[in-house]
C-alpha cells in the first residue's frame, strides 16, 4: 500500500517538526504492521511463501502427496493443497509453468514423458537419466524404496486357460485381445503401438477405462469386456480378485519408484523433509496405506497422520 501525500500547514517550530517526523514514523510503522523484529510470527512463512502441492487424480498419488503436505506443515512451511487434478498430460504443463511447487510422480513413467525412446529400465540408471532429463526450474529429490509400476495384468482364469506367465505369452492367445487403461494409456510406449513394437504381440485393440487400474477397470477384467489391463503393482485389489500379474521381460515398462518433483521454491530445509519421508516410505507400506484407502474407505489426510506418526516423522 501506498499512502498519499496531503498539504500540511508550515509548521512554526523545529520541535513542533520533530514532533511530527515522530508521529509519521509511528504511523508510518504501524501501517506496515510493525517492526519485524517485535512480529512473534515474523519468522513464519510469508504468504507468498505458500508451497502448492499437487497430486494425480489417482488415490494413492493423493496419500502421498497428503504426507508430504503435513511433513512440511509439521516443519511450519505454509502449503496450498491442489490434489486429484488429472494425469500427466495436465498437470506437468502447469508444473513447469511455475503452478505448482511440488509433486509425487514415478521415476519411469517421468522419464518417458520427457524421453519417449530413453533406453535406461533399471532403478538407478532411470533415476539419473532422469534427473538430466527435467526442465530448467524443476529438479526431482531423492527417490524413494516405494515403487508403483505399470503392469500388464490378466484374471486367473485368462492366465491358466492360455498359460500366461509373461507378457511375451500373450501371442499365444489366438482370440481377440481389448487392452483397457486411462485413455492417455493408448499413445503411451505401453499402448498397443508399444506391444507390437517391443513384444510383436499385433492387433490389440483399446478401451479407455478413467478410474487408474480401479474398481472399473477391475469390473471389466472379471466380466471379459477386456482381457488385459493397466494395474499399478501397488493395487491392493490385485491380491483381492486373486489377479496375475505379467512378467515384463523385454522393459517395456521402465522402474517406477515414487519421487517427488520440486521447483526452486523448495529450500534445502524442505527438501530435507520430503527427502527424510521418501526414505521411510517402503513398498510393503505403500501397499498397505493403499489398502487402507481402498478396502477401509479411510481418508488420505488421516492414512496420512497416521503413517507419519509411526515413522514419528510429525
Amino acid at each position: 500500500m501506498h499512502p498519499t501525500e496531503a498539504r500540511r500547514p508550515r509548521l512554526r517550530s523545529a520541535a513542533l517538526a520533530a514532533g511530527a517526523l515522530a508521529l509519521s514514523a509511528t504511523l508510518l510503522t504501524a501501517c506496515l504492521g510493525g517492526d519485524p523484529l517485535d512480529d512473534p510470527d515474523a519468522s513464519q512463512p510469508a504468504a507468498g511463501d505458500t508451497i502448492v502441492i499437487g497430486s494425480q487424480d489417482y488415490y494413492s498419488n493423493e496419500i502421498i502427496a497428503e504426507i508430504y503436505a503435513q511433513a512440511l506443515e509439521a516443519n511450519d512451511y505454509d502449503v496450498d493443497r491442489q490434489f486429484r487434478i488429472g494425469q500427466r498430460e495436465v498437470y506437468l504443463p502447469e508444473i513447469e509453468a511455475g503452478s505448482i511447487d511440488l509433486f509425487p510422480e514415478y521415476t519411469g513413467n517421468l522419464l518417458q514423458y520427457f524421453e519417449p525412446d530413453a533406453p535406461e529400465r533399471v532403478s538407478d540408471e532411470v533415476y539419473s537419466a532422469l534427473q538430466d532429463a527435467m526442465p530448467d526450474g524443476l529438479r526431482v529429490l531423492d527417490q524413494s524404496p516405494a515403487t508403483d509400476q505399470d503392469t500388464y495384468v490378466v484374471t486367473r482364469e485368462f492366465a491358466d486357460k492360455w498359460k500366461l506367465k509373461t507378457v511375451e505369452d500373450l501371442k499365444n492367445v489366438t482370440e481377440p485381445l481389448t487392452f483397457g487403461s486411462n485413455s492417455e494409456a493408448e499413445t503411451r510406449p505401453y499402448g498397443p503401438k508399444g506391444l507390437e513394437e517391443t513384444y510383436g504381440i499385433e492387433g490389440v485393440k483399446f478401451t479407455p477405462i478413467e478410474d487408474s487400474g480401479g474398481p472399473l477397470t477391475v469390473k471389466a477384467l472379471k466380466d471379459g469386456s477386456i482381457q488385459l489391463a493397466n494395474i499399478y503393482s501397488a493395487d491392493p485389489s490385485l491380491a483381492a480378485n486373486d489377479l496375475v500379474t505379467l512378467e515384463d521381460t523385454k522393459g517395456i515398462f521402465l522402474a517406477s519408484h515414487v519421487v517427488p518433483i520440486a521447483s526452486d521454491k523448495i529450500d534445502d530445509a524442505a527438501a530435507k523433509v520430503i527427502d527424510e519421508v521418501d526414505a521411510a516410505l517402503s513398498p510393503e507400506d505403500l501397499v498397505a496405506l493403499n489398502g487402507e484407502s481402498v478396502n477401509d474407505e479411510r481418508s488420505a489426510s488421516d492414512i496420512a497422520k497416521d503413517w507419519l506418526d509411526e515413522k514419528q516423522l510429525m
